[in-house]
């Protein structure tokens, strides 16, 4: 029996791909940087391309314990005399000789004039006598100067995101200071009187603030600066202010709640006296509701307000904004295919991310089954999960054993 429509589902739903290709089209890169130590870099941009200053390797060195020597000493020799030793920090000091070796540890300079190393595992020492097994080929084992970098090399471009192996391959350089975009500037608050802040007790008809920790915990994920303005009372010239106030000071302004059809509330009043905003209605679900627009040179983003929209919307259509912000390349998330563990239920009419975990099976195959209940308000539905299940606009109904689209969180969910 072919699935009922989707009750929510309207011809005039624009698909959440179209939505991020538009929006994306009306944000720009922030223009200005700033210089910042190597070590508070982590998950900063670079806003200029960056050459080593050294070479890399800065000497030729060992890639194992073991011997170095000169390869063509070995024609005819039965041993080779053992002169010294090289260590990390510590090299041979002396002057390599026709038929003689050093012992050396990964990482040690090997001098002028040895070009090979042999691992200890296929040496054979009496006391100053070595019996090498021959290596495979002259320089074995030797990782030569500049043969990752070579002074002036480029090491990393504009616009790479540092992570800890960035910070690594920046500390290998020396490089103790660097040019970053300036961080994102993003203020974001709630409305509406029945919201609580968390540890006070609940009087009927209210609920606690969930929604503002959520967003805080994304926006911290996505490396930018953000800027907590708590909740806004539903008065008309609190939330005014709020907005002007949001919009002097940040790069984007945010807000969940207040978009949806029929709320009885003053943001929308406001948003239209105080900036140019529009409403859309997306085929998405868990969401629908998307306010976008400016307010003063402040980008503003509406979120809808139950609180895995909330987060489902910022993932689709918030986060690839700020990367595109911060001046980072737009990349398509990874997606894989899994066997569903179970039936969904569903409606054609809206794109579906629902809340998956995503295992292995016995035969390494790849499986998923959902969370529990998917409804917008359970947000528990999003810490269980590892994925989401990407249901298409069309699809119905879907049977256990299906092959479905599965994407594995980023590093702003997880």
């Amino acid at each position: 029996m072919p699935s009922k429509a989707d009750p929510c589902s309207q011809p005039s739903l624009m698909h959440p791909d179209e939505a991020i290709a538009l929006l994306l089209k009306q944000v720009n890169p922030v223009d200005d940087s700033e210089v910042v130590q190597l070590s508070h870099a982590l998950g900063r941009v670079l806003a200029e391309d960056l050459a080593s200053s050294i070479d890399l390797p800065p000497f030729n060195n060992s890639a194992m314990d073991g011997y170095a020597f000169r390869f063509d000493d070995l024609a005819g020799n039965e041993s080779l005399t053992l002169i010294g030793q090289s260590f990390a920090g510590h090299p041979f000091e002396g002057v390599p000789k026709a038929n003689t070796c050093i012992r050396i540890m990964t990482g040690a300079p090997v001098p002028d004039g040895y070009d090979t190393v042999q691992m200890q595992e296929k040496v054979e020492a009496k006391e100053n006598s070595i019996f090498i097994e021959a290596p495979k080929a002259k320089g074995a084992n030797v990782r030569y100067r500049g043969e990752e970098v070579k002074t002036g090399g480029k090491v990393l471009v504009s616009g790479t995101q540092i992570g800890a192996a960035e910070m690594g391959v920046l500390a290998t350089i020396g490089a103790n200071q660097l040019r970053v975009t300036r961080q994102v500037k993003v203020a974001f608050f709630s409305t509406g009187d029945e919201l609580r802040p968390v540890g006070t007790e609940l009087a009927p008809g209210q609920i606690y603030d969930s929604n503002r920790y959520s967003i805080q915990g994304l926006l911290s994920r996505a490396n930018v600066e953000w800027i907590d303005m708590g909740v806004i009372k539903d008065d008309p010239e609190a939330i005014r202010h709020a907005f002007r106030n949001a919009s002097a000071n940040a790069d984007m302004v945010l807000t969940s709640g207040g978009v949806s059809v029929g709320d009885a509330d003053y943001t929308k009043q406001i948003l239209d006296e105080e900036g140019e905003v529009t409403f859309w209605k997306l085929a998405i679900k868990p969401g629908k509701p998307f306010a976008f627009g400016h307010l003063g040179k402040a980008i503003f983003c509406g979120l809808p307000g139950n609180p895995v929209s909330s987060m489902v919307t910022f993932y689709k259509l918030v986060w690839p904004l700020l990367n595109k912000m911060q001046g980072l390349p737009q990349s398509k998330p990874l997606q894989l295919k899994a066997k569903l563990k179970g039936n969904l239920r569903k409606f054609p009419g809206r794109v579906e991310y629902q809340r998956g975990i995503l295992s292995s099976n016995e035969n390494g195959e790849a499986e998923v089954c959902i969370t529990g209940g998917q409804g917008s308000g359970m947000l528990t539905s999003m810490s269980l999960a590892n994925c989401f299940v990407i249901l298409s606009q069309e699809q119905g109904n879907t049977a256990d054993g299906t092959m479905v689209t599965v994407e594995p969180f980023n590093s702003v969910l997880c």
